[in-house]
Order: structure tokens, then sequence, then C-alpha cells
């Protein structure tokens, strides 16, 4: 008769143990998220619509920038946001006019810009409002001192600014929504987008740092003590694209009501999302897809850690029965189970945005299965 070890247990226990208490074997987790994203579809539409206003990386004049502010204004969307910073050189100024007449019609005009961090203190102090209902340690927030690029002055007072670093950008999942300027902790340039499209105003904001940024109308975003948080990128493909081009020709029917702009009704209510071409060589486009992830409530939550403990408790009350299966069962078995396992992963992130957990538990099978396979087995 095939005798149990005790063992193989202590093992299990112990690997899941050194898994929740290991920072750098936890981490490994995000191996599986990549994998999930990867093979993830979004299901819901997102109200963004995304216009590159250039073909390249260079930032369009004050009148090409004013037309498409004129046409835009046609579809009436709720906010019109420019992820490039709206600054020309002095040669352009005598077109800036053109632009601020249509910008002043714009009912909310978020503008992009860049902070800078403690070294470049010697720049220009700008007053930014931030929130006022802040709990938790601020000290690993992205900390700045001084806004390094700005748009022209005469913009100011008609808009709301927002802020693009991507310091804390990792891979397309993990964006930041906060950061410290001078105390103050201030909303990124895609949360500022959002808040201003939910009509909703920092003063109504309650932020946990390093546990979630809570919103009046009930919504919870996980936050990190780094300030940032994990969203799904998918989100991003149900946005509509439109070329600029496009977008003036049916500006000019629907003036005209020479022609259907159906097709571009939606945009009522929307976010506009207006920039130049991608920088290959940056982040990935974290901005859109922060943008369309808050908007659909995509941002990951990890799976309870109750989970991890409640899956080692089970592989370890199973793995002592598992040593009568023959060694062929139990390979064929690992395979199921590890299968069975990914598909459900994966239905529960696509419908909850909930990651759970894969290396840990996948591990654990075959951690259990290996052992059976080749520890020499005592019978009595």
């Amino acid at each position: 008769m095939l005798r149990p070890s005790l063992r193989l247990p202590a093992i299990v226990l112990l690997f899941g143990l050194l898994f929740r208490l290991v920072p750098h074997l936890e981490r490994s987790e995000e191996i599986f998220l990549r994998w999930l994203v990867r093979n993830s579809a979004a299901n819901v539409s997102v109200p963004l619509t995304i216009v590159e206003i250039s073909d390249n990386r260079s930032l369009p004049s004050p009148t090409e920038v004013a037309l498409f502010l004129q046409a835009t204004l046609e579809f009436k969307p709720a906010v019109i946001a420019f992820e490039s910073v709206l600054k020309w050189g002095a040669s352009e100024k005598d077109q800036e006019q053109v632009l601020i007449d249509q910008a002043m019609r714009v009912p909310k005009l978020l503008l992009g810009a860049e902070l800078a961090p403690p070294p470049y203190s010697n720049l220009p102090l700008v007053e930014i409002s931030g929130f006022d209902q802040i709990n938790g340690k601020r000290d690993k927030l992205g900390k700045f001192s001084g806004v390094a690029w700005q748009p022209d002055d005469d913009l100011l007072p008609i808009s709301t600014i927002g802020f693009i670093n991507s310091e804390n950008v990792l891979g397309n999942t993990r964006v930041p929504l906060l950061f410290e300027y001078r105390g103050e902790v201030i909303p990124s340039f895609a949360l500022q987008a959002v808040l201003l499209w939910m009509r909703i105003a920092p003063s109504e904001v309650t932020i946990d740092v390093g546990s979630s940024i809570t919103l009046p109308n009930g919504m919870k975003i996980p936050i990190r003590s780094d300030g940032t948080t994990l969203i799904n990128p998918n989100a991003i493909r149900r946005a509509r694209y439109v070329s600029l081009n496009e977008l003036l020709f049916q500006a000019q029917q629907r003036e005209s009501k020479t022609a259907n702009t159906a097709e571009l009704e939606s945009i009522r209510e929307q976010i506009v999302l207006a920039r130049t071409a991608l920088d290959p060589r940056g982040p990935t486009d974290f901005v859109a897809s922060t943008i369309a992830a808050l908007q659909t409530n995509s941002v990951l939550r990890r799976a309870s850690s109750l989970f991890d403990y409640a899956f080692i408790l089970v592989l370890v009350a199973v793995s002592g029965s598992t040593q009568r299966f023959s060694r062929v069962d139990l390979i064929l078995l690992a395979v199921v189970l590890s299968a069975a396992y990914c598909l459900v992963a994966l239905s529960v992130f696509s419908t909850w945005s909930v990651w759970l957990p894969g290396v840990l538990p996948i591990g654990g099978i075959w951690l259990v299965t290996l052992f059976c396979v080749f520890a020499p087995r005592r019978y009595t």
C-alpha cells in the first residue's frame, strides 16, 4: 500500500508562504497579467474620440488648431482635450487671436503641460490647485517643483491644465494618476479629463494614498502608494479614431446640411482628445488608454490575498492524496487543471477587470505534479 509523504504538504505550504511574503516573487504575477491583457477583449464602447491633428510630432499652426476647434464644436463634445502642449514660437504669435476666439467657445477645454522634478527649482512658480481631502503617506508620489512646459499664457485663463509625465509608466498597464507639486497632490492629465467629463470638482474627491480614489458618484479607483494604478489597455480598442480631414469634412457637411453626418453625432457629450503623432520612442499610448479605462471603469483590481491563501490551503489538503495517482494521470490532470484555470482567470478578467493570480496557482499545481512524478514512492 502506498504511504503518503508529509513532505509534499510541507513543501507546498512553504512555497505558498514564500510567494506571498517575498516581494520579487509576488511581482512575478505581472507576467500572468500581461498574458491576460494580450488575450482578453474589450466589449464596452468608450465615449472617447481621438483625432490626430498632425501626422508627425510637430504642432500645427494656431490657425489649424482653431479650425479643428471650430469643426469639433459642431458636434458639441463634453470636453476637448489637447495632449500636446499648445505653445508656438514668436513667428506664429499673430495667429493666436484666431485660436483664442475659438477656444473661448469651448465649455471645457483641457490643455496638456509637463511638470519638472526638484532639480529644476529655478523655474517660475505656478499656482496649481490640488485635492483637498487627502489621507495616507505621500512620500512615494512623484514629486515636482515647477512646470517645465505649459501652453501660451493667453490660453491659460480659459482652460484647465493637465499634466502629462510618464516617469511611472510601466509597460501598458501601470499608469500615473497623481503627482505631488510643491506639497499639493494634483491629478494627471487623464484623471483631470475624466473629472471634467463627469463634472466632478477636485474638492469632491477623496483620496487615500495607497488605497483608492473615491468619487462622489460612488466610483472607486484603486491607487498605489506611488500614485499609479493598473488599467486594462484594451479599453482603448473601442474608442473612435477620426482623421482631421474627415472631421473637417463632416463638420462642413453638417453646417451646410448637404450630407448625413450621423456617424460623428455620437461625439456629443464625449471627450475629444486631440494629439500629434505619437513618439515611437516614448511609452505606449498611455494617456488615451488611461482615459478610456477610467471612463469604462476598466481599472484592474487584484484579487484579494485571501484567494491566494485559500488556494494554498486547498492545495496542501489535496497534495497528500495525489500521490496515489499514476504518473501519467498526474501529468494529464495538471495540464487540464492549468488550462481550466487560465480560462476561468481570463473570463473573470474580461468580465469584471479582476486580476486573478496565475504564477502561484499554476506553479503550485506543477510543483505537486513534479514532486509526485519524480519523488520515490514508499509502500507499507
